[in-house]
């Protein structure tokens, strides 16, 4: 495993990270003996970051990561987990400074934990400019003088929120998905931005959420159905050469080094194996270009998340 710098935190994360939402069944049923088998193999296999939020599987992915990790000395990992949003409805989103104090607290509960290494808010495109500013960054810097979380993050999928909100704040890390993967690499303009201030850069989705893989996105999946058209073309693409799509997206994802770690979500120890030996191998440059031609019609063509003005 290969490891890189996260920004100023300090730490030498692997450049393959561990996402917990499938976990909690954020696509599909999960086996708790079998998600507990995986976490135990993602640290067995070098893996030390570990993201996860109280939104995935209303709480139950950090309910199993909390039993996956007992007993595992922190000297191992690095967790991340998440506040700000508990679901998918409006009423599911609180960004005040007192639900951010009273969830970090639920997270230690169900993780079993002392201490938090990076508390991130999640989606702040949800989230108004100015309640982020005046009372949930604060109340999170005050649950730092506790020692209850040592580093702070953003998470979001619009870019711009993220550049205004690292351009004004003190932050350690930020974490976007599918924006550094085969169909969208528009995180590339950002990365000079958040390396001249030293922000840790974690990138998630490399399979575009389930689009770039032969089983397919879910059901909630927000592209519209050309975009999953060109995907589809693609997959058939490398499965007529017997190559996996999956395999060139992971591959294409980690190669960026101002990329620190790019997080796989998966409660399946063989397949996270798998991703494992993929990244150690070369990336097949004619294929890649191949790809990247089928996907051009697509390529940083997105869709719209979160509040209007903060798109």
């Amino acid at each position: 495993m290969k490891y890189r710098q996260l920004g100023k935190t300090g730490w030498k994360v692997s450049v393959l990270g561990l996402g917990a939402s499938p976990l909690g069944g954020a696509f599909g049923p999960v086996d708790e003996k079998e998600a507990l088998r995986t976490v135990a193999t993602a640290l067995d296999l070098g893996i030390n970051l570990i993201d996860v939020a109280p939104f995935y599987g209303s709480t139950r992915a950090e309910t199993i990561l909390g039993k996956a990790l007992k007993g595992t000395s922190r000297e191992k990992y690095f967790l991340a987990t998440k506040v700000g949003r508990y679901g998918s409805s409006p009423k599911d989103f609180d960004y005040s400074g007192a639900r951010v104090v009273q969830s970090v607290d639920e997270s230690l509960k169900r993780l079993k934990l002392s201490h938090i290494d990076l508390i991130q808010v999640h989606d702040i495109e949800f989230a108004s400019f100015d309640l982020l500013l005046k009372e949930t960054l604060p109340a999170l810097e005050r649950l730092k003088t506790t020692g209850k979380v040592r580093h702070i993050g953003l998470t979001a999928f619009p870019l711009e929120i993220l550049k205004k909100m690292t351009s004004e704040t003190r932050i350690d890390t930020v974490l976007s998905y599918c924006r550094y993967c085969l169909t969208d690499i528009t995180l590339v303009r950002l990365l000079s931005h958040l390396k001249t201030r030293k922000i840790g850069v974690i990138n998630a989705s490399p399979f575009a959420m389930g689009l770039l893989t032969e089983k397919g996105p879910p059901v909630w999946h927000p592209a519209p159905a050309d975009y999953r058209d060109v995907c589809a073309r693609a997959i058939e693409h490398c499965k007529k050469r017997k190559r996996d799509l999956a395999k060139l997206a992971l591959q294409f994802a980690v190669s960026n080094t101002d990329i620190a770690t790019t997080l796989v979500g998966t409660s399946n120890a063989k397949k996270l194996r798998q991703d494992v030996r993929w990244i150690e191998e070369p990336i097949d440059e004619g294929l890649l270009s191949e790809v990247q031609g089928v996907l051009k019609p697509i390529l940083n063509r997105s869709w719209l998340g979160g509040l209007e003005n903060n798109a």
